[in-house]
Parts: C-alpha cells; structure tokens; sequence
C-alpha cells in the first residue's frame, strides 16, 4: 500500500477569496502581453484611420463680450431702461440668453443656414453606413407610415431641426469671477466658424437694444395713455369740487367752531333757564300749599305783604288786603313760571336748530374735504405720469446696450478636431484597457490548467512530472519517437518523471504503480507506457499491466499481442509466462487485458488479485498499471489498494477543475491519497501562446540546447 506521508493534500484552493493578488495579476498580464499589445496596435490603426482619414476637421473661432453694468442713462429711467447689476443670477441669465433658441433663430435667418448642408441633413447626400443604417430602420420599423406635414409645419420642422444643430456647434462660458463671456462656435468651415460667433454676439447686443427701446416704446404708448385717462379724471374730481360748492353754503373749520361756541352759549342759557324754572315752580307749589298766613306770608317772601301781616290780621280789612297782596304774589310767580318756561323752550329750539345746522355742515365739509382729497390726489398722479411720459418721450431712441464686443473672431488658421495625437493616445490608453480586459477575461474564464504552479495550487498536490505532447499520428508511433529521440523533450520529461517517482519516498521505494486519470484521452496510457520503457532502461524488470480492460487500448500499441490476458491468468485458465508479451525494443513484459464476461470491478477485487500482485512483487522490480478513469469506473481506486504510487494524469488545458475535484473527491473518500500528478501532452506553442513559453523548464528558450526536436 501507498505511504500516506508521500503527499500532502490540503484541498482545492478557494477560489472565492476577495483577496487580489498584484503579482499574480501582474503576471497574468505580462503573460498576455501579446494580446494586450495586439489589441492596443488594433485600437491604435483604427484611431489612426478615424484620425487622419475619416473625421472631419473642423474649425473653432471665438467672440468675446462683456457685460457693461454702468448706467449712464441720460434721464433716471432706471424701470424701463435700467442697466445690470452684474450678480451671478443676471450672469447666468445672460449666458441663457446668449444660448436661447431665440437667438439662434435669428443666427440662423441672417446666415441662411438653412441652406447649409452642415446643418441641415436634409441636404446631405447618404453616407454608405448611413444609407444601410436608414434601410435597416426602414425593414425594422413595424409601425404605420409617417404622417406627409403640411408644407409650412414641414418648414417649421427643418427651421428647428437647423436652429438644434447650430446650437450643438456653439458653446457659451462665462470666465470666472468675471462679466465675460466667451461665445465659441466650431463648424467644417474656418471662416464659418468666425461668421456665426461674430454674428451671436451682434445679434446679442442687438438684441439688448431692441429689447430696450421696445420696453420704451410701450412704456411711453402706456403712459400716454394713462396721462389721459388721470387728465379726465382730474378734471371730473374738480368739476364735483366746483358743483358741490355751489349748491351748499360756504362752509369752513372757523364758520363750525363758530357754530359749536354759539350752540355751547345757548346751553348756558338753558341750563340757567332751567334752574330759574324749576325754582319757580317750587316757589309756586309753596305757595299754593299755605294754608295759614305765616305760612302764606313765609312761602311768599314779599315786602308789602310782610308791612301788612305786621299791621296786624284783626280787622276786616287788613284781612282782605293780604288775601290780594297773596294773590297778586302767586299770580305773578305763576306767569313768572310761564314766561320762564316759553323762554326754556325757545332756547331749547334755538340749540337744536344750531345743532342741526352744525351737523349738516360738518357733513358738507367732510364730504368737500373728501372731494378735494380726491382733486389733489388725482393732480398729483396726473403731474408725476406726466413728468414721466416726457422723461420716457425724452429717453426713447437714445438707448443702449448692456453689452459690448470686447473682441471680435479670427478666422482660424488650423483645425481644431480632431485631436489627432490626442486621440490615438486615448486610443492606445483604450486598446491597452480592453486586451488587459480580455485577458482578464480568458484568464477568469479559464476552467482548465495551463501550468503545474495551477494545478498544484488548486489541488494541494504536487505535480511531479509534465509531459510535452508527443508529435505522432498514430498510437504506436509514440514508443517510436521515444525511441528514436531518446534526447527529446518529451524522453527527458518522462525521465524527469521517473527521478521524482523514486524520490516520493526514500525509506521504500514505490513498487506498484498505479497511472489513472479523470476522464479518458487524459494521457495516462501514455505515462504508463513511457514510464514502463525508461524504468526498464536502467535494467530494472518491468510488468506492464492493462487494468483497463474495457477498452483495451494497447493493442493499437502492440497488435500482435496474445489473445489472452489478465482475466485467463487470474481464472487459471492459462499460465502467466504464456499469457506475457515482450514486444521488441520496449524493454518490458506486457500483460494486456481481454474481453470477459466477469465484471472488472469483481475480477480486480478478488483475492487472485491480490496474490497476483503480491507474486509479481517478488518477480518484477516495478509494475505499473494502467487503470480505467477515476470518474468512468471504480477500477482505479479498486486497484490502487494494492499499489504503492498513484500517479493521475491531467490534460493541459484540457481537463475542468469540475473533474478533478470530483475525482480527488473519490480517493479521499476511499482513504486514498495520490503520489503526485502528471501534466500531461502539453502544447510547446500553445504554452507560447499563453505566454508561459519562458519559464517551464523544457518550454524555455533556455531549454532548447539540452532536447532534440
């Protein structure tokens, strides 16, 4: 059995991991570098061409203009015809302008560029490719037919159409930190170029004029007519001024203060007359109610009734002359009362006649007061649109610009694109990115194992031998390029094999030798053969034996081998020395397989096996079998418990790393571990091709002194 320290498996290396490896990406485009190259020369001829044979020069001029800010207005008409103040939104405003599909119309009626087949593409004959391109859009095109325009919508469309190219040919920019700006136009003809910039900015500054005395020109038409209509209204307002004067009396803030001193004179009055009346009638209610004559004498207060009180009452008379006096008293207090009253009511009469007057005049002086508001106000309107109109009459026709050319275009001398240093640079810069990419691309893509370094990083294997792909038609034409280039690269490969076999293990060398692969057409068989003949050549006895007989495949390297083979021996059916063949110049016994109907699996299980590997032990030095593949048949790892080495082939550049996971996956599942792996039938050009040529040993340039073709 095989010693289990000969190898060291450590599993398929991840190929997940995010870390980036700069010397292996390094390498992997120095690897490349041809490609990289012929990419990057591919790129480089077609900007080249693009360059120098089918762009178009063009040419670029610019006019430069400045925004004037001063405002030198003759008369301050700083709302109709005010100057800029040059912060950033008027700037950006006039770069807008200056950009506006407006102007560019204008542009484009001054120069006729609707004639222009630069600009219009209805005047441009069909390229090739745009003629090939507009009938594949024509046969893809599956909606209904365009609508035919009526022929002035149709003008239209062209206008816009020429109006959309000239501004994809002009640029505006403003210089920073500054009011100038920069009108650049780039077309196929210099002094184009030079005409439509020029003409942007005149149109521009026009434009500012224009724009002005338009303003002007409907301010003054305004203001006329709003000068008439407060003219009118003046006059309406002095008119009712006029008519209400003359139907109310004269009226004045002294003639009421006048009034309310009269009407404050007259509350007086009352309030005494009031005083004296009530005073009266208590008088009067006194006298009437005395009943006795001190009571009478009392509430009359009168001299000549007291004389007569004091002559005494006693007699008649006196009686009857104090009863008059009495009487004559409360007759005199009452039309004292009456006379006091009426003169009450007169005074009471007097005020409210004044108050009525003083509110109706007050009102007539409100309303004349209002009146002559709306006179002065409407004057007042009427003088200042009046002082206006004049100062805008007076302004209109001397406009000016807020801008000005600071410096007209030059007619260019050289084109300006394209770039052609430039673009091949970028071009280079380009083609070197894509052949990198593609590399990139090959080598993420790549599923299959160019180099031992590859094969021996994913598998935690080592690769103990790599073997060039033999140069023969046939099978049998192997053995004999071996044997007639015994100094080729491929004899000193499987040489190189041999030495790294015998040193896998110095404590016992491997005697068993078991050679599979994961698919067929791996070159196993060829390692098995090749192996056989240069053990044999140090003159060691050799068994070749086919463990893979399902198919059979060395006859086609020696047909005139015996009918029977392995599975005879192993029945007894015939003896093993009749049952050997020792083809000439090979150096080695072979024993083949043949057709049986006993399943391989069973015959390479059984314990005749077993004891028929264990007595060629002690008759051969080495025997190597050649086992079915890993993944077809369990054959291989059946035989290969009684071996001490196990060498499994990979196709380069060939064979998926899919394949050979699964099939270290059947070994290990097996117990088994695999004394190393062969690289086999590898390309010398195609090693070249992938830029590997340099640094493999026998695929160097170095190499080629030691090997016969």
């Amino acid at each position: 059995m095989m010693n289990e320290s000969q190898s060291n498996f450590s599993g398929p290396r991840d190929e997940d991991d995010d870390t980036i490896d700069l010397g292996a990406l390094i390498g992997t485009l120095w690897r490349g570098k041809l490609i990289i190259a012929a990419v990057t020369l591919i790129f480089m001829l077609l900007a080249g061409y693009y360059a120098y044979g089918v762009a178009v020069p063009t040419y670029r001029s610019t006019a430069v203009v400045v925004l004037d800010t001063k405002e030198d207005s003759i008369v301050d008409l700083q709302a109709v015809v005010g100057g800029f103040s040059g912060d950033s939104t008027e700037v950006n405003t006039e770069v807008e302008v200056l950009r506006s599909r407006g102007l560019a119309g204008k542009v484009v009626d001054r120069l006729n560029l609707i004639d222009d087949p630069e600009f219009n593409g209805e005047l441009r004959e069909p390229s090739m490719i745009g003629g090939m391109i507009s009938g594949l859009k024509g046969m893809l095109s599956s909606g209904p037919p365009e609508e035919v325009l009526d022929p002035e919508l149709q003008k239209t469309k062209t206008r816009d159409a020429v109006v959309q190219a000239l501004l994809n040919k002009v640029s505006v920019s403003n210089i920073r930190q500054s009011l100038v700006f920069n009108v650049t136009a780039e077309t196929e003809s210099p002094v184009k170029s030079a005409q439509i910039a020029n003409t942007i900015v005149e149109l521009y500054i026009l434009n500012q004029i224009e724009v002005k005395f338009e303003a002007t020109e409907k301010a003054t038409e305004w203001l006329s007519n709003r000068v008439s209509e407060l003219q009118i209204e003046l006059e309406n307002a002095e008119k009712k001024v006029s008519e209400f004067t003359a139907r109310t009396q004269l009226v004045s803030i002294e003639g009421l203060q006048a009034l309310e001193r009269q009407i404050k004179e007259l509350r007086d009055r009352i309030d005494g007359a009031a005083l004296t009346r009530e005073a009266l009638q208590t008088r009067l209610a006194d006298l009437e109610a005395a009943q006795t004559p001190d009571e009478k004498l009392d509430a009359a207060q009168d001299a000549a009734l007291t004389r007569i009180f004091s002559n005494g009452l006693s007699s008649e008379t006196n009686q009857t002359a104090f009863d008059l006096r009495f009487d004559t008293v409360m007759t005199r207090v009452r039309a004292d009362l009456v006379r006091s009253t009426q003169q009450l009511e007169a005074l009471r009469n007097s005020e409210k006649e004044l108050g009525e007057q003083l509110a109706s005049q007050g009102q007539d002086l409100i309303e004349l007061q209002q009146l002559t508001r709306e006179s002065e106000a409407t004057r007042l309107l009427y003088e200042y649109f009046l002082t206006r109109l004049k100062e805008t009459s007076a302004q209109e026709g001397i406009q000016k610009a807020d801008s000005r050319m600071l410096s007209s275009s030059v007619v260019p001398n050289s084109p300006s694109a394209p770039k052609k240093s430039q673009i091949i640079a970028l071009a280079m810069i380009l083609g070197a990115m894509v052949g990198s990419g593609l590399v990139l691309l090959r080598e993420f893509k790549t599923r299959t194992f160019r180099t031992a370094n590859e094969l021996e990083q994913h598998t935690g294997y080592t690769v103990i031998g790599q073997i060039p792909l033999i140069p023969s038609r046939h099978r049998k034409d192997t053995l004999k390029y071996l044997s007639d280039k015994p100094t080729s690269a491929a004899a000193e490969a499987i040489r190189n094999l041999r030495t790294s076999l015998m040193l896998s293990n110095l404590d016992k060398k491997p005697q068993v030798i078991v050679s599979t692969s994961s698919i067929p057409g791996e070159g196993k068989t060829t390692v098995s053969l090749s192996l056989a003949k240069f053990l044999s050549g140090l003159g060691k006895s050799v068994l070749l034996v086919e463990g893979d007989i399902r198919r059979r495949t060395l006859n086609e390297y020696f047909p005139d081998m015996p009918r029977n083979g392995i599975a005879s021996v192993l029945n007894g059916d015939v003896k093993f020395a009749d049952a050997i063949h020792t083809p000439d110049g090979f150096g080695a016994d072979v024993l083949g397989g043949e057709k049986t109907n006993v399943n391989a699996a069973d015959i390479f299980s059984s314990d005749r096996f077993k004891s028929f590997i264990s007595e060629m032990r002690d008759q051969y030095d080495f025997i190597i079998i050649d086992t079915p593949p890993v993944l077809v048949v369990p054959d291989a790892r059946i035989i290969s418990q009684n071996a001490d080495a196990i060498l499994f082939s990979v196709k380069w550049d060939s064979t998926n790393k899919g394949l050979v996971e699964e099939s270290m996956r059947f070994f290990h599942n097996s117990n088994q571990r695999i004394t190393g792996l062969v690289l086999s039938q590898i390309d010398e050009k195609g090693m070249k091709r992938y830029g590997y040529g340099g640094e493999y040993g026998a695929y160097g340039a170095y190499g080629k002194g030691y090997y016969d073709s």
